[in-house]
C-alpha cells in the first residue's frame, strides 16, 4: 500500500496539541475534549516535532503503558518526549530504557523511596515546610512559585543526595535546563544545554567518590555508586540518570504544590471542606495531581506494526500519550474540570504514569503535598491570589511559572 493511501486512511487530528501557546494562555482543554470525543487516536503529518499519534483517553493511555514490548521508552528509538534533534547524542537514563536494562536500574533506587524511608523522611519535611512557612510574609504580597514550591522541592532534593542547599539555584537551574522541551534545535541552544548538564555532572561526580568510599548505605546515590547496575555507568549515563532524578524529583511535584493554591482559589469551596474535614488531606494530594496533570506526555516507539482504538500504527512511529487529556477524560471522572476533593476515583489518576514507568517517587511526592496542606490548614490562613499566574509554553510539564499571592490570615 502506498504511504499516501495509509496516510488517508488515518484519522488525522485538527490540533497539534504540542503547541507551546495552547499550554502558555491556558486553553489546551478544549482541544483534547473535541480529540477524546471524536478521535481517541489521531495523527498529525507534520509538527515541528515531526509527525506523530496523540493517544487522548484514559484507557488508551492505560494499554499503551501496560504494552512495553509494541511500544518502546528505549532512547535508542528516541526515548520518552516528543522531542528530537536538540540532544545529538543517546539519552540513556532508566526512564528511556526498555527491560531488562530498565528493570535493573530502578531496583537500585526504589528502595530509596519505599515506605519506611518515608517514615525517615516526614520529619525533615515537616521541618523544612514549617520552617519555610515561618519566614513568609502575612498580608504581603510574594510569588508562591518561587518562594514555596521551588523552594520545598529543592530542599528535598538537596536533602536526599546531600547537595549543599547554598547551591540550590544550581539545582533549579540544571532540572529546568532537563525538562526543557521546545522546538528550537539550534546549535547554539544544544551547547548551553551540554554546558549546563555537564557542569552539574562535575558535581555529582564528586557526590558519587563522596560515597564510594563509604559503606554501603540506604543514601540514594550510595545505593547508585555501589551497585551492580548503576555503580561503573558511563559519562553520559551517568548525567543523563542524575537529570531524571532531579526532574522527576523536583518538576512534578513543584507543579501540583502551585496547583493546589490556584485550585483552591478557583474552587474556594473546596478548601473549606478541606479545613473543616483535614482527613481528605490524602485524597486532596491525588485529586491536586490529576486536576494540574504536572507531567503533560510522554512518548513511547511503536516496535512494530500495531493496532490502536481503531487505528493502525507502523512501526517507528512516534506515539504520544497525553496524560494531561486522561486525567480529564469524562468517561471516568465526572465533572473533571471541577476540582472536587471528596472524589472516591481521585487515585485513578495517570499522572504518575502508570505500568512499569510508574513515578518511582511517588510517594515522596505524595507525602510532600500532604504535609504542605497540612501546614496550611493548621496555620489557619488562606493564599490569596493577588494577580494572574503565568503558564510556560511546555508541552511536556504543565508548569505555573509565577503566581503572586497573599497569605492572609482566617477570622
Amino acid at each position: 500500500m502506498a504511504d499516501s493511501d495509509v496516510l488517508e486512511k488515518r484519522a488525522i487530528t485538527p490540533f497539534d496539541v504540542s503547541e507551546g501557546a495552547l499550554y502558555s494562555e491556558n486553553r489546551w482543554q478544549e482541544p483534547f475534549a473535541q480529540l477524546r470525543r471524536d478521535m481517541p487516536v489521531s495523527f498529525l503529518p507534520d509538527s515541528p516535532y515531526g509527525p506523530y499519534w496523540s493517544v487522548v483517553t484514559h484507557d488508551l493511555v492505560q494499554q499503551v503503558e501496560l504494552d512495553a514490548q509494541t511500544y518502546s521508552s528505549s532512547y535508542v528509538h528516541g526515548g520518552i518526549t516528543i522531542t528530537t534533534g536538540l540532544v545529538e547524542d543517546e539519552f540513556p537514563n532508566f526512564i528511556a530504557m526498555d527491560a531488562p536494562k530498565h528493570t535493573a536500574q530502578r531496583k537500585v533506587v526504589q528502595p530509596s523511596f519505599n515506605p519506611s524511608e518515608m517514615l525517615v523522611r516526614e520529619p525533615e519535611i515537616r521541618q523544612r515546610t514549617k520552617e519555610l512557612f515561618d519566614a513568609l510574609p502575612v498580608g504581603e504580597t510574594f510569588d508562591w512559585v518561587e518562594e514555596v514550591s521551588v523552594k520545598l522541592t529543592i530542599g528535598m532534593l538537596c536533602t536526599l543526595f546531600d547537595f549543599p542547599w547554598e547551591q540550590w539555584r544550581d539545582m533549579k537551574r540544571w532540572s529546568d535546563t532537563a525538562s526543557d522541551v521546545n522546538p528550537d534545535f539550534s546549535e547554539e541552544r544544544r551547547q548551553k544545554f551540554y554546558a549546563e548538564m555537564f557542569q552539574m555532572l562535575q558535581k555529582f561526580d564528586e557526590l558519587f567518590e563522596r560515597e564510594r568510599q563509604q559503606e554501603p548505605n540506604d543514601k540514594i546515590l550510595n545505593r547508585i555508586i555501589h551497585s551492580e547496575a548503576m555503580g561503573n555507568m558511563p559519562q553520559l549515563e551517568r548525567l543523563a540518570n542524575i537529570a531524571l532524578l532531579i526532574v522527576g524529583g523536583n518538576d512534578t511535584t513543584r507543579n501540583s504544590m502551585s496547583g493546589f493554591v490556584h485550585a483552591c482559589n478557583l474552587f474556594p469551596d473546596q478548601f473549606e471542606l478541606l479545613r473543616k474535614d483535614p482527613s481528605l488531606v490524602p485524597n486532596a494530594a491525588q485529586e491536586i495531581i490529576r486536576w494540574q496533570s504536572p507531567v503533560t506526555h510522554m512518548r513511547r516507539t511503536c516496535t512494530q506494526d500495531t493496532e490502536l482504538g481503531g487505528q493502525l500504527l507502523s512501526k517507528g512511529d512516534k506515539v504520544i500519550m497525553w496524560y494531561i487529556s486522561a486525567n480529564r477524560d469524562e468517561n471516568v471522572f465526572s465533572n473533571p474540570d471541577v476540582v472536587d476533593f471528596t472524589r472516591d476515583n481521585a487515585r485513578r489518576h495517570i499522572g504518575f504514569g502508570h505500568g512499569v514507568h510508574r513515578c518511582v517517587g511517588a510517594r515522596l511526592a505524595e507525602m510532600q503535598l500532604a504535609i504542605l496542606f497540612e501546614e496550611i490548614l493548621g496555620r489557619n490562613v488562606r493564599i490569596e491570589q493577588d494577580g494572574p499566574l503565568t503558564y510556560s509554553g511546555s508541552c511536556f510539564l504543565h508548569e505555573i511559572d509565577n503566581m503572586p499571592v497573599k497569605m492572609l490570615p482566617i477570622g
